[in-house]
C-alpha cells in the first residue's frame, strides 16, 4: 500500500484490509472483486492485483509461508528489488539494500553522487553503494534499524524540496551540504511526459433506481474495477443512443481525474434508462447501495455516493 501512496492515505485502509484479511490464507482465497473493493480510492490497482496474486502463490507455492531472502520474494507478483529487499531486512535480518525515493534521495546527496538516476547503469552503482554501507554484524538487529533509519530520514528530514540539514545527523559527511546543492540531487535528466484523454462516461438509471454497471477490462486504465460504461468520444456515443435516449439524456461538466503520467477528463451524461437493450454488454444493473460495495476507481465511487446520499434524503 505504501508504494507510490502516503502513509497518511495508507492508516485509512490498512486497518480495514487487515481485519478483512487477517492472513495470506485468506487473502489468497478472496475473490479478486472482494479486494479491489476495500482498495477502491486508493488508486494504482495493479498493486490489488498483485497482492492478490503473490497470496495465491505463496499458499500454491511456499506452503503459506513468505521465503526468507530478497532474491526468492522478488519472484513473487508486485516485489521488486527494493521491496523484496525491505521485506528480507525487516523480517529476517538479511544483508540486503533498499533504493526507494527516499533513500535514493539521502545516498545521493550524502556521497555527492552526480550519475544520471534515469540511466540504469547508473542506479546499479548506486545499488553497490548503498549495499557497501550496510551493516556487517547482528544483522538481525541492526539490519531494520538501518534499512528503517534511512527510510525516515529521507522521509523527514532529507525531504525533496525543503531538507532540514540544520538537523540531519548526516550533515558534516554530506557532500551535497558541503557543495551547498543539495537541491541538485538526486540527478534525473529525463522528465516524464503527461497526456491528457477524455472518456464519455453513461451513468444509465433505470426507473426502479437501478444503475448499470460494467467491469474495466485488464489490462488497461482502472483494469478489473468497475465503471460506468465508456466511449472514446461525444460523436460516437451519440450516434449510438437512439432519439428517445438523447432527449433524455444529460450532459455534465467535465470531471479532471489525475493518473501518474495522464489526466482523464471524465465527461458524465446520466440518461433515465426505460429502453429493452442494455447501454453497454455484459454489464450489471444493480442498485446504488450495491455498487458502491464493488471496486471502484475514486470519481465513480464520488458519483455513486452522491446518488446514495440522495436517495437517502427522499
Amino acid at each position: 500500500m505504501l508504494q507510490q501512496t502516503q502513509v497518511s492515505t495508507v492508516l485509512n485502509y490498512f486497518p480495514r484490509f487487515v481485519t478483512r484479511f487477517p492472513d495470506v490464507q485468506s487473502l489468497a482465497s478472496a475473490h479478486l472483486d472482494d479486494v479491489l473493493a476495500l482498495w477502491s480510492g486508493m488508486g494504482y490497482y495493479s498493486r490489488a492485483r498483485n497482492l492478490h496474486r503473490c497470496a495465491t502463490l505463496v499458499v500454491q507455492q511456499f506452503n503459506g509461508e513468505f521465503p526468507a531472502s530478497a532474491e526468492l520474494l522478488q519472484t513473487l507478483p508486485g516485489i521488486g528489488r527494493s521491496t523484496a529487499a525491505a521485506i528480507a531486512a525487516f523480517c529476517f535480518g538479511e544483508r540486503v539494500a533498499i533504493l526507494d525515493a527516499n533513500v535514493k534521495r539521502v545516498l545521493t546527496r550524502v556521497l555527492g553522487f552526480e550519475s544520471d538516476l534515469t540511466v540504469l547503469s547508473n542506479e546499479r552503482v548506486l545499488w553497490d553503494k548503498a549495499t557497501a554501507l550496510l551493516p556487517t554484524r547482528d544483522l538481525l538487529e541492526s539490519m531494520p534499524r538501518h534499512t528503517q533509519a534511512m527510510m525516515d530520514l529521507g522521509a523527514t528530514v532529507c525531504t525533496a524540496r525543503k531538507p532540514a540539514c540544520v538537523r540531519c545527523p548526516l550533515q558534516t559527511v554530506c557532500v551535497a551540504h558541503s557543495q551547498n546543492r543539495v537541491l541538485d540531487y538526486p540527478v534525473k535528466t529525463r522528465k516524464l511526459k503527461r497526456s491528457a484523454e477524455s472518456w464519455w462516461l453513461v451513468c444509465a438509471q433505470h426507473k426502479n433506481g437501478d444503475i448499470f454497471m460494467l467491469q474495466r477490462p485488464v489490462p488497461g486504465v482502472w483494469a478489473g474495477l468497475y465503471c460506468f460504461p465508456v466511449w472514446s468520444s461525444r460523436v460516437l456515443l451519440w450516434s449510438q443512443l437512439s432519439a428517445v435516449q438523447r432527449k433524455k439524456a444529460e450532459e455534465h461538466p467535465a470531471l479532471r481525474h489525475v493518473l501518474t503520467h495522464k489526466d482523464l477528463y471524465l465527461y458524465v451524461v446520466t440518461i433515465e434508462w426505460t429502453e429493452k437493450k442494455d447501454p453497454a454488454s455484459a454489464g450489471l444493473w444493480m442498485p446504488p447501495a450495491q455498487a458502491i460495495k464493488l471496486g471502484l476507481p475514486a470519481p465513480i465511487h464520488k458519483m455513486i455516493s452522491k446518488m446514495i446520499e440522495v436517495i437517502e434524503v427522499f
